[in-house]
C-alpha cells in the first residue's frame, strides 16, 4: 500500500514493495506468507529497498514475521520517542514564537510575515524529506521547530483576536481525535483495507483541490472566495478535513504497525514521527480554523 503520507510512500512500510494485499494479516495464527512476497524487509524483490534486511525473518509455521529483538530493528518505543521528541520541538519553538513575536497593531505584519516565511521552508523541507531515499533527523526537526513557529503565530493572532481560547481547545480536539482514533484501530472498530485506502485519498484530494480553487477565488477576487472557509460552508469543511485528518491518522497507525511487524530498520521511526506530527498539525489547524469560524459567528 502507498502511505496516505508521502513520507511513508517511497519506503517499504507495506506488504509486496509497496502494493496492499490488506488481507493478509502479520499476525500469528495468521495465513503462511513467503518470505519473499509478504516481508518487504526481508528477501524481497530488488525493488524493495530494504531486502536485505538481516534483522526480519519469516516464520512460515505460523505465517507471522517474527524479528529478533535487535538494536537495529524498529520498535514502538522507536516510534513514541522519536514522535515526543519531534512534537515536543514543536510545542517549544510554537511556545516560543507566541511569546516573542507579538501581534500587536504595531507588530502583527511583521509577526505574521516571520510566520508565512517559516511555514514556506517548512513545507520544503517536508518535500526534501519525503523525497530522500532515508531518513534525516535534521531536517525532520528542523521541520518541526519551523513548523511550530507558524502554528505559535497564527493560534496567537487567531486566539487574540478571534477566538479566544481556540488554541487550547484545538490542542484538546487534536488530542481527542487522536487518542479516539488509536483505541478504535486497536479494537479493530477501524479496518484499514484497500477499499479504506482508496476512499480517503479520494476524499483527501478532493477536499485538497476545492481549497486551492477557494484560495485562488480568496486571492484574486477578494473575501472569502467561494465562502468554503467560513460560515456554513466552512463548518461543513472544517469538520470534514478533521475526519479526513482521523482518517490519516489510521493509515499513519497502519504503515507504523507493518513496518514493526515487518523488521523495518530504527532509523524508519523518525519517518514514522514525521509522519505522524504532519497528520497532527493538519487536524489542529482544522480544529483552529473550525472554532474561529463557530465562535466568529456568535
Amino acid at each position: 500500500m502507498r502511505s496516505s503520507n508521502p513520507v511513508f510512500s517511497r519506503r517499504g512500510f507495506s506488504r509486496d514493495n509497496g502494493y496492499a494485499q490488506f488481507n493478509a494479516q502479520p499476525q500469528a495464527g495468521g495465513p503462511a506468507v513467503g518470505t519473499a512476497q509478504g516481508n518487504p524487509y526481508a528477501q524481497a524483490p530488488a525493488g524493495n529497498p530494504y531486502a536485505q534486511n538481516p534483522y526480519a525473518q519469516q516464520d512460515v509455521q505460523y505465517g507471522a514475521p517474527q524479528a529478533p529483538v535487535s538494536a537495529g530493528r524498529m520498535t514502538m518505543d522507536d516510534v513514541v520517542l522519536r514522535t515526543g521528541t519531534t512534537l515536543g520541538i514543536l510545542v517549544v519553538t510554537a511556545a516560543l514564537a507566541w511569546a516573542f513575536l507579538p501581534v500587536d497593531e504595531a507588530n502583527i505584519g511583521k509577526s505574521y510575515g516571520i510566520a508565512i516565511g517559516a511555514a514556506l521552508i517548512a513545507m520544503v523541507l517536508g518535500f526534501v524529506q519525503a523525497f530522500k531515499r532515508k531518513a534525516s533527523p535534521p531536517i525532520i526537526l528542523a521541520y518541526a521547530a519551523l513548523e511550530g513557529v507558524f502554528l505559535g503565530v497564527v493560534s496567537n493572532i487567531v486566539d487574540t483576536f478571534i477566538a479566544p481560547g481556540a488554541a487550547m481547545q484545538a490542542v484538546l480536539g487534536t488530542m481527542a481525535v487522536f487518542v479516539a482514533v488509536l483505541v478504535a484501530y486497536k479494537a479493530g472498530w477501524i479496518r484499514v483495507n484497500r477499499r479504506f485506502y482508496g476512499f480517503v485519498m479520494a476524499a483527501a484530494m478532493g477536499f485538497v483541490l476545492l481549497m486551492a480553487v477557494n484560495l485562488l477565488f480568496a486571492v484574486f477576487g477578494g473575501g472569502d472566495g467561494l465562502g468554503f472557509r467560513s460560515g456554513g460552508l466552512g463548518i461543513l469543511f472544517g469538520i470534514i478535513g478533521i475526519l479526513l485528518g482521523a482518517c490519516f491518522l489510521a493509515l499513519d497507525f497502519k504503515q507504523v504497525e507493518d513496518g514493526i511487524a515487518y523488521g523495518a530498520p530504527k532509523e524508519e521511526a523518525w519517518l514514522a514521527a514525521f509522519g505522524l506530527t504532519m497528520t497532527l498539525v493538519w487536524i489542529y489547524l482544522e480544529f483552529l480554523r473550525l472554532i474561529s469560524i463557530l465562535q466568529g459567528n456568535d
